[in-house]
């Protein structure tokens, strides 16, 4: 593969990364896996970035007792674990910002008790800017911790004496189908206005997924010729190696529909696709995702339609191991018609997508991790190269890697050395890491860091929500009621043969996963 690879001097960077002000944490699900994984570490780093204010503190809430000491030991080790260069000084001076509390959530005292801390910490790490509650706990729990937060009196800045804003966040999923999710924005609505919540994800946190934004609306080069006028198809795959590993029980109550789809799925459609927003303010560039996911064509539900493939993996090889089928992980019910794949295949009814097929497909247990936005162009018109054997050249295709690693590709044709009819397919890649140097943030650093500064615009708005569900909850209701059960594919593969013909039958094909 030829690889032309960019260099960037500092004068070109333009940067401008905000620092936020003065910031009160506190986590629900303290001693949970997240908050040691993901969140204390993420939090970290940005302190080491020196992109956390020094008016700072975090308090852990959970079920377990834990003291103070105990809680900063288990971050320490957390960040030890994960972070091999942090030294003893940073790590320590970090700890010292981090606090800890026990209780019930379903008690109202907990959140008194909470209050009270939480004035005790603002006074000690003068903190009179923002707090904000990140809900790190199963989704059951959200209507209620946001209602007793309510009734504590902590979802208003005025109670709270704050100058600036209380914020809620929430991880995904938001409701489980349309119903649901709107039962859960109400209760949350009574004490939080939709400007205080951001409903995270985690994928729009990602370098590649960020800069689509940057690609297709900083450039001239691209927009002109990003329309049914000059794309044939677009991909988007997100595949993973894992399978439901100590997630069975909740996985098999909620599938890759609704786990994919409802939200990584289609939030990067909804970038990829949406129009030039009039502005970078947040709700400038919501407004475009929700016109777009309002625009997609509602599927077609019949037994024979083939723009919907769900498949479940049975047994097979991942990196020369075998593993398990989907029916005997732990927390899976022996009977469950729960998918672990699907491939769809939608349209976007509006003037700049009609008829421009847009295919998806996420699945667990496949042969690689690969996760990326494939844009094909249209073929020539005509090639004047017929007449010498090169009449039917490959089409360019744009390829916005996510995962494994975060990078560009650009595929054309170009005149090898040599014959004068000698003609190959060369990629133009550009590879953040080897380009900048540095490792790729972690995505929860981006969307933490939004957070504090109080920018929405990688968060998702309850009426982009809300319309993720109307399109997939007729599915959802449909599959239930069908007696068939999920194509199945050995776990390791790539694919299987039904969602094979899903695009076969239109005269394309799947890319290759981790291929180019």
């Amino acid at each position: 593969m030829q690889q032309i690879l960019p260099s960037v001097s500092k004068a070109e960077m333009l940067c401008a990364e905000i620092r936020p002000g003065p910031c009160g944490f506190v986590v629900f699900g303290a001693s949970g896996d997240l908050t040691r994984r993901k969140l204390l570490v993420s939090i970290f780093e940005l302190f080491r970035r020196d992109l956390l204010s020094e008016q700072f503190f975090l308090l852990g809430a959970g079920r377990k007792e834990f003291s103070d000491a105990q809680f900063r030991q288990i971050a320490r080790e957390a960040i030890r674990s994960q972070c091999p260069d942090a030294t003893g000084a940073q790590i320590n001076t970090f700890s010292d910002m981090l606090y800890y509390i026990s209780g019930d959530y379903n008690q109202i005292k907990l959140y008194e008790n909470i209050k009270s801390r939480v004035g005790q910490l603002s006074k000690k790490h003068e903190v009179s800017e923002c707090v904000i509650f990140y809900l790190a706990v199963p989704p059951v729990l959200y209507g209620t911790i946001a209602a007793k937060l309510g009734a504590a009196k902590l979802s208003c800045k005025d109670e709270m004496d704050l100058t600036g804003q209380v914020r809620l966040v929430v991880e995904k999923p938001f409701g489980c189908d349309t119903e649901s999710a709107r039962r859960l924005n109400d209760n949350i609505s009574l004490c939080f206005d939709e400007s205080q919540v951001y409903r995270i994800d985690h994928y729009l946190g990602k370098e590649t997924v960020q800069n689509i934004l940057m690609f297709r609306f900083a450039n001239t080069i691209f927009e002109p010729v990003w329309n049914r006028s000059y794309i044939d198809s677009v991909q988007i795959t997100i595949a993973e190696k894992l399978g439901v590993e100590h997630r069975g029980s909740y996985y098999d109550g909620t599938g890759a529909l609704r786990d994919m789809f409802q939200n990584h799925v289609l939030q990067m459609l909804s970038l990829a696709a949406m129009e030039a927003p009039t502005s970078f303010q947040a709700d400038s560039i919501r407004d475009e995702k929700v016109k777009v996911l309002r625009s997609v064509r509602p599927f077609t539900l019949q037994a024979w339609s083939k723009d919907l493939v769900r498949g479940q993996y049975t047994q097979g090889v991942i990196d020369s191991e075998k593993v398990p089928p989907y029916l005997q992980e732990q927390g899976v019910k022996a009977d469950s018609k729960t998918e672990t794949f699907v491939a769809a295949r939608l349209f976007i009814d509006n003037w700049r997508w009609k008829d421009v097929p847009f295919y998806l497909r996420s699945g667990k247990r496949l042969s690689c991790k690969d996760t990326e936005v494939a844009i094909t162009f249209k073929k020539v018109p005509h090639s004047m190269f017929e007449s010498v054997g090169l009449g039917d050249m490959p089409a360019n295709t744009l390829v916005l890697q996510i995962q494994p690693e975060e990078g560009i590709s650009l595929s054309f044709q170009a005149k090898r050395p040599g014959s004068k009819i000698c003609m190959s397919t060369l990629h133009m890649n550009f590879d953040y890491k080897r380009v900048f140097g540095v490792a790729m943030p972690e995505a929860y650093q981006r969307l933490l860091l939004d957070c504090m500064v109080g920018d929405q615009t990688l968060f998702a708005r309850f009426d982009a929500v809300d319309t993720a569900w109307q399109l997939l909850a007729p599915v959802l209701q449909a599959w239930d009621k069908q007696p068939s059960r999920p194509y199945e594919y050995p776990a390791g593969s790539d694919s299987f043969p039904q969602a094979d013909a899903l695009i076969e039958s239109d005269g394309r094909k799947w890319r290759p996963l981790g291929g180019t």
